[in-house]
């Protein structure tokens, strides 16, 4: 599903985004008065220091404890403040960040993230006006000015000032990318002041220009039907979902369902603090997807802050830290999730797969199979029960597993392609070769460009000495493809080895090893063909390299042979030569990491 809850369609975020709200910034440490003691001094720059490594280590909570613990030794220090203060609303620790965003806006009354921070709180608490100096004088930069335009108007109509909202977010001057943005906060300010005919030809405008975004399909589709048109709603999410590439969302299937029953269904957005938790929302998500990963985190926190039971803000936070492998917090943020939305499934599934990376293995394995029992007719349990088994080498089971999502998929369409190279790669392990070779050709029928697939299969073929000229043609077509994936450029070189093209087989694992230099067959390929070019001396300093990359057993003791006795004389090159006995012969190829093929976040 690669690498996302419903991104929202803003473009490209410029190069500025690390200087957004002054978040990514590593500040100098700045005493605010006297040095104490020498030894305090020493303890106060370990702590800081200390807090500078967990932060880029992503342990904000470690982080947001020694800066703390720095500033019981200078507790006016505006750095350590600002730090403290950034670490404490990254864990959504809000009367902390609060208390110190208190502190830091009296002693700068322009810093941009207090202020920020001290508005929103206002803003929870009702106090629309007080909110609205805070977040005024926050808005400088360039987010800092789109954050700041989004909010202002929310909280103009929230202080039931609808003219005041839409001249706000009318005369905001903002770069292209961030149009499709506001004229989607256009649509949502008309609709819930109850401007109708301008929300529905803004909803429109927008799903026009990208049909594919998911929170503006189903905005305009419970906008139609909250107006009494259910037959254009209904039309709405059926064209969403055909342009979609992994079909119907959840979501959309759900909202579907309900037009469809007569039920009554409200305005995506209902109310101005439900509209200003969409701002951060959505800016979260982009920013995080565009590297941003520590604003985005704010962001998203300052979403749940605003509307604590947010589905979609807390399931992208849990996917944030999944990327920084946090997994007990993604976990627990999927927990504070409502339960019995549209996203049950692919929450149980996330949250298993994360259970799995913790090593709670049977625990993820309960989980999965009872959502199996409980949704049928769903591939998603079986499929990451596959994966996860396959991720463990446990074959046997991960081969069970994804025939029983394949039993349930009926006719093959071009999507299922996945799940057919998954198990053809398990076949392949367990040494059943025709298995492997039929699921992996039907890989490849359904979905001729796969670069997985078409380096899987080429790869096998030419490590078993078979259809060689074919399997060639399909490694290169896979680099074409993916021309900075070491293991499919390793694929042909070593596949130019096997030929006995040694030069072009050096030529490709040189650029193999450079794109993954960590992985050890790689480098005993290289060093395979460095020996066969007489570039002894490099060949077994490529051996040795492999050997300290935790080869497996068996290709541990070959580079020990090859690096005692080098290699035997070259063979010949056998591009059309066929063993005659090559379908008893069948062995699976040298075994190196695999291209991990997972499900991906929530959607």
């Amino acid at each position: 599903m690669h690498k996302s809850l419903l991104k929202f369609a803003v473009g490209t975020v410029p190069a500025a985004l690390a200087l957004v709200l002054g978040l990514a910034g590593t500040p100098v440490l700045a005493r605010s008065g006297e040095s104490g003691p020498a030894a305090d001094g020493r303890s106060l720059l370990g702590s800081y220091l200390a807090g500078r490594v967990a932060r880029g280590q992503h342990d904000t909570l470690s982080a947001a404890e020694y800066y703390r613990s720095a500033l019981m030794r200078d507790p006016d220090n505006e750095v350590l403040i600002e730090q403290a203060m950034i670490m404490d609303a990254t864990e959504g620790r809000w009367e902390a960040a609060l208390l110190l965003a208190e502190q830091l806006a009296k002693a700068q009354p322009t810093h941009r993230t207090a202020r920020l921070l001290l508005g929103l709180s206002a803003a929870k608490a009702g106090r629309y006006r007080e909110a609205q100096d805070h977040i005024k004088a926050s808005g400088t930069g360039l987010m800092g000015e789109l954050t700041s335009t989004m909010a202002r108007a929310w909280l103009s109509l929230a202080e039931g000032n609808a003219k005041a909202a839409i001249d706000i977010i009318d005369g905001a001057k903002q770069p292209e990318w961030a149009q499709s943005y506001l004229r989607y906060h256009r649509a949502l300010i008309y609709d819930v002041a109850g401007r109708r005919q301008e929300a529905r030809a803004l909803y429109e405008r927008a799903f026009r220009a990208d049909p594919k975004t998911l929170r503006v399909a189903t905005a305009y589709a419970q906008h139609l039907a909250f107006t009494g048109d259910a037959r254009l709603a209904r039309a709405t999410l059926d064209e969403h979902a055909r342009r979609s590439a992994n079909g119907p969302h959840p979501v959309v299937r759900a909202l579907a369902d309900r037009i469809k029953a007569g039920e009554k269904v409200e305005l995506l957005i209902e109310n101005p603090i439900d509209g200003l938790a969409e701002v951060f929302y959505g800016l979260g998500e982009a920013l995080s997807g565009e590297g941003g990963l520590s604003v985005g985190v704010v962001y998203l926190q300052i979403a749940i802050y605003l509307k604590p039971d947010f589905p979609f803000a807390l399931a992208a936070l849990a996917s944030l830290y999944e990327n920084t492998k946090k997994y007990d917090a993604a976990i627990t943020a999927y927990d504070r999730i409502p339960k019995g939305t549209a996203l049950q499934s692919a929450i149980d599934i996330r949250k298993a797969l994360n259970l799995n990376q913790l090593e709670r293995v049977d625990e993820a394995k309960q989980l999965l199979e009872q959502l199996a029992k409980d949704e049928p007719a769903d591939v998603r349990p079986y499929e990451a029960l596959g994966n996860m088994m396959r991720g463990r080498k446990r074959y046997e089971e991960a081969v069970e597993y994804y025939s029983r999502a394949i039993a349930l998929i009926g006719k093959p369409e071009k999507k299922h392609w996945s799940q057919y190279y998954a198990r053809g790669t398990c076949y392949e392990r367990l040494k059943k070769w025709p298995l492997a070779e039929g699921d992996l050709q039907k890989a490849m029928q359904l979905s001729p460009d796969q670069p997985l697939v078409l380096n899987y299969l080429g790869y096998s073929w030419v490590d078993q000495n078979r259809n060689l000229k074919q399997g060639l043609a399909l490694i290169e077509r896979a680099v074409q493809l993916k021309p900075d994936d070491g293991y499919i450029v390793d694929s042909l070189g070593w596949a130019h080895y096997r030929l006995g093209n040694f030069k072009e087989a050096v030529k490709y694992l040189e650029r193999a090893v450079e794109l993954k230099p960590e992985d050890p067959v790689l480098n005993d390929h290289l060093g395979d063909a460095l020996w066969r070019v007489e570039r002894v001396q490099e060949a077994r300093y490529q051996w040795e390299q492999a050997l300290t990359l935790k080869p497996e057993p068996d290709d541990a003791e070959k580079i020990q042979r090859k690096l005692a006795k080098g290699l035997q004389s070259r063979p010949q090159a056998r591009a059309v030569k066929q063993r005659a006995n090559e379908a008893s012969r069948i062995e699976p190829p040298k075994k190196r990491s695999e291209n991990k093929l997972g499900p991906a976040r929530v959607e």
